[in-house]
């Protein structure tokens, strides 16, 4: 069943029918069972089995709250997340203790009571309503197959059919905004509380950041061991044969000292470079003067040209820092790299205890998280520091990403 409004079709999906129709027996029986709990919770309140009981109830209004989060990510679309487990504890007492302050089994009893009258409202306007809209549709029949002898007024024939019409115009309506209530409800009452929440947020962060510095020093240690020792072992032999050359039977040979002397200086010039790339990933140098001094290197450096704007009325934290910079050089290096932008701009600003780091450019756009173009690792690791990542990349361009994060761990 479809309506038109504004421009575009609003259709009522099917999962909300059924949600309405099926969901009354689980709302009737959770929002039972709630009532029942406090009811009976309240009675036995000032007795010894008064602890024990709600101790259960709880327990059980966990239960329920699992099948009706499972039943409205089923019909109605709304995937809510499951809620952490009780913390297990040693003795009977400190598990019943666990139970009770667990906010999460308080919340789900609380949304079984509101259910109750949702559920009801629901059915009311799926089932109940199209059955009195068609009875008001089709009044002047049912009257004159009742009553064959009578005949009404045909200004009533006529106002219970506009009147069935309209209240039937009315159900998708209805239907469609007690399902909104329910995913709402359900997002508020039955996915884990803020708190849980933000500590499996920091764990999943911590998790990202620790796997990603153990892949970086181990690419540090195979760039060592391949790159570094291989040419500093060259470097031994290089002069080894220049100590050959020094003490020969007939002299030292200077033509052959000065070639190895120049082979020795080019292979020290390669490892010092190579040596000098590998630590900049380690603690850039160009950040012992800040941001304010690093950032328009980076933009220097870029094949792209980039206009830089900053505004660092405080420093951040060393730690917030390095995420900023090596955001904007991991941001520049996509410009350069998957953009086709002619130019770039980067800004950053702090103030009031935020660090905001955006860089645009004018090309072709498309850039999401998920595309080969790092956005997701990066998302991931500004997460470890409390950073959000925000792409604004339209088809066609143009493209900003905007990195911010508190100044203070």
């Amino acid at each position: 069943m479809t309506e038109r409004g504004g421009g575009r079709y609003l259709s009522v999906r099917g999962g909300e029918w059924a949600f309405a129709v099926a969901g009354l027996p689980l709302a009737l029986l959770g929002g039972g069972y709630a009532f029942a709990v406090l009811y009976a919770g309240a009675l036995l309140s000032l007795t010894v089995l008064g602890l024990p009981f709600v101790v259960a109830a709880l327990l059980g209004a966990r239960g329920l709250g699992t099948l009706h989060r499972r039943l409205v990510g089923r019909l109605l679309g709304e995937r809510v997340e499951a809620p952490a487990r009780p913390p297990r504890r040693a003795t009977a007492f400190a598990r019943g203790r666990a139970v009770l302050t667990d906010p999460v089994a308080w919340r789900a009893l609380l949304y079984l009571a509101l259910r109750l009258p949702l559920g009801v409202a629901g059915f009311a306007a799926a089932v109940v309503l199209p059955l009195g809209c068609g009875w008001l549709i089709g009044f002047p029949l049912w009257v004159r197959l009742l009553q064959p002898g009578q005949r009404p007024a045909w200004w009533l024939d006529a106002a219970s059919s506009l009147l069935g019409l309209l209240l039937l115009s009315a159900v998708p309506v209805a239907v469609r905004s007690l399902s909104g209530a329910n995913r709402r409800l359900a997002r508020l009452l039955l996915g884990p509380v803020r708190a849980q929440q933000r500590v499996r947020q920091l764990e999943t962060a911590r998790a990202t950041l620790l796997a990603d510095q153990t892949d970086r020093f181990r690419r540090l240690e195979r760039d060592l061991h391949d790159g570094t020792q291989a040419r500093l072992v060259a470097l031994a032999i290089t002069l080894s044969l220049a100590d050959d050359a020094l003490s020969p039977a007939a002299g030292p040979d200077l033509g052959r000292l000065r070639t190895l002397v120049g082979r020795a200086r080019a292979q020290t010039d390669d490892t010092i470079t190579e040596l000098r790339d590998l630590t900049r990933g380690l603690n850039p140098v160009a950040l012992d003067g800040g941001l304010g001094a690093a950032l328009p290197g980076l933009a220097a450096a870029s094949p792209v040209p980039v206009t830089v704007r900053l505004d660092l009325r405080e420093r951040p934290h060393p730690v917030i820092e390095r995420a900023v910079y090596f955001c904007a050089a991991e941001l520049l290096t996509n410009v350069a790299k998957h953009s086709g932008a002619r130019s770039a701009g980067l800004t950053a600003l702090s103030g009031d205890g935020r660090v905001r780091l955006t860089v645009r450019d004018d090309g072709r756009g498309g850039a999401a998280p998920g595309t080969g173009s790092g956005l997701t690792g990066l998302a991931e690791r500004l997460a470890a520091v409390d950073g959000l990542l925000r792409v604004d990349s339209p088809p066609g361009g143009p493209t900003a990403v905007t990195a911010e994060l508190p100044t203070r761990l």
